[in-house]
């Protein structure tokens, strides 16, 4: 009987994948914790332990645990869910600059939950979180089918990315019109929120997310190997035994539930479903899904816990929008990715 160990390379590999999670994991708890600490009232952070562990002053108890703490979790839950958004479109779309912002989807999310809120509260009636994210999917899934329908007609994935943003100005511009020429003044304050915060964010909103988020990545983990054989080309899948037609459907609602779950609580929130899963790639150096599905989530949860710190903080009082942000340290990421794809394939 023949006993099959792994290499010495194999081992390598394992102890770096191995390294590379515990330090994006230990990167999140420090920026958790750096969130949680700074802000116009300053938190050591032995404060902080001792409120998590029920023994903390009453001063900082409110700051914690009703305010900063649920915002910075929901900053690593969002984060991670447009890191994996990010992953399966460009793994659909066999493109690296392709996201949940960029193809116009979470803009469509955005115009719906916009609708949706100035509907409701004209009437008075108030709205779900559960109500907000299947607004915000219907929305998504329209822009989506826009974007499919498109690219029927465009084999050049160049134009289908042009006709995304296209889509997402379209909606964009529709939303700002529903925005400006509302009359309640608590439907003029949507204006903050479209243009994405992770502020005002509530434990039960957390827990919603939870649930989605959850519930979208564990189905996400569980179609590893389809994506894998996906990821060799079409044929090679179909020879695999892997059906397409069922398995473009499954990438297209769980990474349409992903950004959807993003847009009703945040707003529209730009560039981190590029720039993660290609950062996450490189620092891998895998594509392998078993391994960039739980990295393009800590990727993301990195990311925005970083970005918020700075979008509440860097010209404090006064907080910028998340998506200023992200667009920010993400473009230069999409920049440099387009010049390495270029340099790969000379004309």
């Amino acid at each position: 009987m023949k006993l099959h160990l792994p290499t010495y390379s194999g081992w390598n590999k394992k102890i770096k994948y191995t390294i590379l999670f515990g330090i994006l994991f230990l990167i999140v708890i420090f920026f958790l914790f750096l969130n949680i600490s700074i802000g116009s009232v300053s938190v050591p952070f032995s404060e902080i332990v001792e409120t998590l562990m029920g023994n903390g002053k009453d001063m900082f108890r409110n700051i914690i645990i009703e305010i900063r703490f649920p915002r910075s979790v929901a900053a690593i839950i969002l984060g991670g869910a447009l890191g994996l958004s990010g992953f399966l479109l460009q793994t659909f779309f066999h493109n690296p600059i392709a996201g949940p912002y960029v193809l116009g989807i979470s803009s469509g999310s955005k115009l719906a939950v916009a609708i949706v809120m100035v509907v409701f509260l004209r009437f008075g009636i108030r709205i779900s979180s559960v109500l907000m994210i299947l607004a915000a999917f219907a929305g998504a899934m329209l822009s989506m089918g826009f974007v499919l329908l498109i690219s029927r007609w465009l084999p050049q994935t160049a134009m289908l990315v042009v006709s995304g943003i296209m889509i997402g100005y379209i909606c964009s511009a529709i939303t700002d019109l529903i925005v400006t020429f509302a009359e309640d003044s608590d439907i003029v304050n949507l204006h903050n929120w479209s243009m994405g915060s992770f502020s005002g964010i509530s434990w039960g909103n957390v827990a919603v997310m939870i649930i989605v988020v959850a519930a979208a990545g564990g189905l996400t983990f569980l179609m590893s190997k389809p994506i894998s054989a996906y990821q060799m080309g079409e044929s090679y899948a179909e020879s695999m035994g892997v059906n397409i037609r069922s398995f473009r459907i499954a990438l297209v609602l769980l990474s349409s539930m992903l950004s959807a779950c993003v847009t009703a609580f945040a707003g529209p929130v730009s560039f981190v479903g590029i720039a993660v899963p290609q950062i996450m790639k490189r620092m891998f150096h895998t594509a392998k899904p078993l391994f960039m599905i739980p990295a393009c989530f800590l990727g993301g949860a990195v990311w925005c816990l970083f970005c918020d710190l700075i979008a509440r903080t860097l010209f404090a009082p006064t907080e910028l929008s998340i998506s200023t942000v992200t667009a920010i340290f993400g473009v230069p990421v999409v920049i440099y990715v387009m010049i390495c794809r270029k340099k790969e394939r000379p004309d």
